[in-house]
């Protein structure tokens, strides 16, 4: 029991809705819809914006008062060939078999995840399923809208380094030995000794890459493996990594809001669908990756399980700021913390907008000054033996 009793709910969402086990990676077709292992379904992901546009059409086709089986049939045609057809189709034949979609959903666990299959089950309890769907229709937008804007943050950077760094090692391993040949032939085998400091750096480098490149290739495939190996294995490792994220200027402001929104959201919405607040905080610790945060719901977890608040424990996880514990504090003691969650999260989602705006306005021009002063460099390496070469033979004439 709480300190703070949890917010009110209608009578009708008022039934404790049970955490479905994990299920299983989908290996299904067949009458039940699904696909033997190995096949090209597995291999086919079902995309956020198609399962948002699915659950938001059978919102639609439910609200206009048409049975789930038609419902789902009716999108099954709308399906293009593919992965989501395939569901709809095993959803039919399970639902038409008297299996609750909650509990069809749960056999595509790939796709319906915990949260979404036991959002389903709530409106199943409650009678509002039209409305679960398209609140979960309006979730699934927003928390897809919000991980394009990270990824998209997070991948610029990455990708202007990755096609920098090609472009270099293809000038150090092809072009500069090519101008290495010439300045030899002008200046016979001495020509280094003759050379600028900054032509023989540049040289030097293009030899090195021109007979270790694959060293270097071999170790990044390495480190990745490593590093992927490690992540998923090893507690401390991840929970180093995970640290680093939150820590690294810029991007860790950015991964830190990215959290705490995503925890607020998702919980809110949860808890507004009638799940259970243990419950929904199970969901919410089995659907975060990082580690930290992780802590900080089982640390939530525990402290209602034992009957004390929600905002104490949030504090002292140090994943949530001042604003937020306080936010979250007066949704306990007015029986709003569904309506006060929500709040955070569209505070959090927007300072993510802004961060994320303001990060490319940084980078970018770092970015390019750097890869100026790179350029530049190799430019003025290369060509001083020749602007050399020039002022001697005006001195000879």
């Amino acid at each position: 029991m709480s300190a703070f009793p949890d917010p009110p709910m209608p009578k009708k969402l008022q039934r404790k809705v049970p955490v479905p086990k994990p299920a299983a990676a989908v290996a299904t077709t067949g009458p039940s819809g699904t696909v033997p292992a190995g096949s090209a379904f597995r291999r086919r992901r079902v995309t956020a914006k198609v399962l948002a546009e699915f659950t938001s059409q059978l919102a639609v086709l439910l609200n206009a008062g048409i049975p789930i089986t038609k419902s789902l049939r009716v999108l099954e045609g709308q399906m293009p060939q593919g992965a989501m057809r395939r569901i709809c189709h095993g959803l039919v034949e399970d639902v038409e078999g008297g299996t609750p979609l909650s509990e069809a959903m749960q056999k595509h666990g790939t796709v319906f995840d915990a949260l979404y299959s036991n959002m389903v089950r709530a409106g199943e309890a409650g009678g509002v399923q039209e409305e679960i769907l398209n609140r979960l229709s309006g979730f699934l937008e927003k928390s897809e809208g919000i991980k394009s804007k990270v990824r998209g943050a997070l991948a610029y950077p990455v990708t202007v380094l990755l096609v920098a760094t090609l472009v270099l090692s293809l000038v150090f391993i092809f072009v500069i030995p090519q101008f290495e040949k010439i300045f030899a032939q002008i200046n016979g085998k001495n020509s280094m000794q003759m050379m600028h400091w900054s032509t023989r750096t540049v040289i030097a480098a293009g030899r090195h890459l021109q007979s270790w490149w694959w060293c270097y290739a071999v170790a990044v495939l390495l480190l990745y493996s490593l590093h992927r190996l490690l992540l998923g294995k090893v507690l401390g490792y991840r929970r180093f990594m995970h640290h680093l994220a939150l820590r690294v200027p810029v991007f860790g402001t950015l991964v830190h809001k990215n959290l705490v929104a995503r925890f607020a959201r998702t919980f809110g919405t949860l808890i507004q669908s009638g799940v259970p607040h243990l419950e929904a905080l199970d969901i919410l610790q089995a659907s975060t990756a990082n580690v930290h945060m992780v802590s900080a719901v089982k640390s939530v977890h525990a402290s209602i399980r034992e009957g004390a608040g929600i905002a104490t424990p949030m504090g002292e996880s140090g994943m949530f700021d001042d604003i937020v514990v306080n936010m979250v504090d007066v949704g306990e003691q007015t029986g709003e913390l569904d309506r006060m969650l929500v709040k955070i999260a569209d505070r959090y989602e927007l300072e993510v907008d802004r961060t994320v705006d303001t990060t490319f306005r940084v980078i970018e021009p770092i970015m390019m000054v750097v890869m100026a002063v790179v350029v530049g460099f190799i430019v003025f390496a290369l060509f001083m033996p020749l602007l050399t070469m020039m002022q001697s033979l005006n001195k000879q004439h």
